[in-house]
């Protein structure tokens, strides 16, 4: 682990100005260096000009504020839609901004998860994130089925740590008859693993099967094609890598495909309605062509103005820039850790080289304590049940002599 290279590569970092404009958390007497963006995202200081332009606008025009302003209320959604369908490869009739993960993900299993006496099984993993599982648990529940007969659990082969690709697919074709709805994450939140997404949701397809992504940990950290994979549905939240603040404004992407279907049911609400006729206030709804149908009520504009100033973050340096940067940091953090002599014996990565930025160190011992003496170093990072220490480098605020320090820090802990 060469501390020269760090430095080189931070000196030659082509958005490397990018750190300077957020707010990194302050100790009295430890510097801070944060790891921790997979889980929540560093405030970026535009957000604060942001929410206060939309105070100013509420206090000055008050209602009038919807069609008047430097960003009147009624379309704000419009110019996030337009950023994050760059980041979802998607386009902006395919997207909603609404609610929080947890809640959309309810919402589509509405319309999604259509069981019939054959076909009502759902694939999801043994592992899979607590609210996710607790999400279809209650549904199930609701349509008076039982876990045991219901679900379909894909997991890693024994003593291995990441799901292998050709195992969910054998498994989808070995019960292509009985399953209604694959739901999986774009990535898994405990080892990292960046799942398949095209080859999966190409054999769900082929098997005539739905198929929705969590993409909590995806969205803002790999490269993303819904539309030309063909998912279609997903959700995610934007408070970790899209860092538009604690319990950020969520959303959601539905394929176009089913726009004009409305074979299926749908919790509805006014904001739903085509903007044409919203007003009218007639009896019966007039669903926007798009995933807007799904919107149900005006959008809280304080959480959108956030989200906003975020995303804004992404679009003046350009996705692609930040991906081969994350690429470079993560690749380093992976490099460096391997070439630590407790590496095998302590700890190992349990992440494989399809992935994002994070890292999953798994601690054969000592796993909490360790973590404990990097939090009071000054590393933020978080630990997850059973045993692992999530490592997140984030190109728009990290550089390579905080991954320099954290790998150094960690070998004289150890």
């Amino acid at each position: 682990m060469k501390k020269d290279y760090a430095l080189k590569m931070d000196h030659n970092d082509p958005i490397g100005f990018a750190k300077n404009h957020f707010f990194v958390p302050q100790r009295k007497d430890t510097k801070v260096t944060y790891l921790c963006g997979n889980s929540l995202g560093l405030q970026h200081k535009d957000i604060k000009v942001y929410i206060e332009e939309e105070l100013k606008s509420w206090k000055k025009n008050a209602v009038d504020g919807h069609f008047i302003g430097n960003r009147p209320w009624i379309d704000y959604q419009e110019e996030v839609k337009s950023m994050l369908s760059k980041l979802l490869g998607s386009s902006q009739k395919e997207i909603a901004v609404m609610n929080s993960l947890s809640v959309n993900l309810h919402l589509l299993m509405i319309s999604f998860y259509r069981p019939d006496k054959v076909r009502f099984k759902i694939l999801m993993e043994k592992n899979a994130f607590s609210s996710d599982r607790y999400v279809v648990i209650s549904h199930l529940k609701s349509r008076n089925l039982s876990y045991e007969d219901t679900i379909i659990e894909v997991s890693p082969r024994d003593n291995e740590d990441s799901l292998r690709t050709e195992d969910i697919i054998n498994t989808i074709e070995k019960n292509n008859d009985n399953i209604s709805l694959v739901l999986l994450p774009g990535i898994q939140y405990y080892t990292g693993q960046l799942f398949d997404i095209e080859k999966i949701t190409e054999e769900c397809h082929r098997n005539k099967i739905i198929v929705g992504f969590d993409l909590a940990h995806a969205i803002g950290n790999v490269e993303l094609n819904l539309s030309k994979w063909g998912v279609d549905f997903a959700s995610w939240c934007s408070y970790k890598y899209l860092n538009s603040g604690p319990g950020g404004i969520s959303g959601i992407y539905v394929n176009n495909k089913f726009h004009r279907d409305f074979s299926f049911p749908r919790y509805q609400g006014w904001w739903g309605n085509k903007i044409e006729t919203r007003f009218q206030m007639n009896k019966n709804i007039d669903p926007s062509i798009s995933s807007e149908a799904w919107v149900m009520s005006n959008p809280p504009i304080l959480m959108l103005a956030s989200h906003l100033a975020s995303l804004n973050v992404f679009n003046k340096i350009g996705f692609p820039k930040i991906l081969e940067k994350g690429k470079l940091l993560t690749q380093y953090l992976g490099e460096s850790l391997e070439s630590l002599s407790s590496y095998g014996s302590i700890f190992k990565i349990i992440t494989p080289s399809n992935r994002g930025s994070q890292l999953s160190l798994f601690f054969h011992i000592n796993g909490k304590k360790i973590f404990n003496k990097l939090m009071d170093r000054g590393f933020i990072v978080d630990y997850r049940e059973p045993n692992v220490v999530r490592v997140t480098p984030v190109p728009l605020y990290n550089s390579f002599m905080d991954v320099y320090n954290f790998v150094t820090n960690l070998e004289e802990i150890i």
